[in-house]
């Protein structure tokens, strides 16, 4: 049984809410979960007191997903990036690693023929 870890949408139009759900991966998106992790609200807040920048709320049962990304659960794209925020898997897209295949040289070594048989 292939296990994901995904995003469940809760909440009304344009203004969405996610529950952070272990799910068998080919369940439907909102179709009764294995197991609750948390929630997510992308909508951001104003910050207390009126200083500093506006943030999104991440609630995580961090004990329960380290479990389940043990046993082998695979994170979708959104869920990655999420719990890459909270520290509990490396990032899987870095902006340094953006830069670094942007940077990187494609030479072709233009000195050889090419090989292979010829027709004549």
């Amino acid at each position: 049984m292939a296990v994901k870890i995904r995003l469940a949408r809760f909440g009304k139009a344009n203004a969405p809410f996610y529950n952070i759900v272990i799910a068998n991966a080919r369940t439907a998106r909102n179709s009764k979960p294995i197991e609750v992790l948390g929630t997510y609200d992308p909508i951001p807040k104003p910050p207390p007191y009126g200083q500093g920048k506006p943030f999104k709320d991440i609630k995580l049962d961090t004990a329960r997903a380290k479990y389940w990304l043990g046993v082998g659960a695979q994170p979708s794209d959104p869920v990655w990036r999420l719990l890459a925020m909270v520290g509990l898997i490396e990032p899987k897209y870095s902006i340094i690693q953006a830069q670094r295949q942007k940077t990187k040289p494609t030479t072709i070594d233009q000195t050889k023929p090419a090989e292979g048989p010829r027709i004549m």
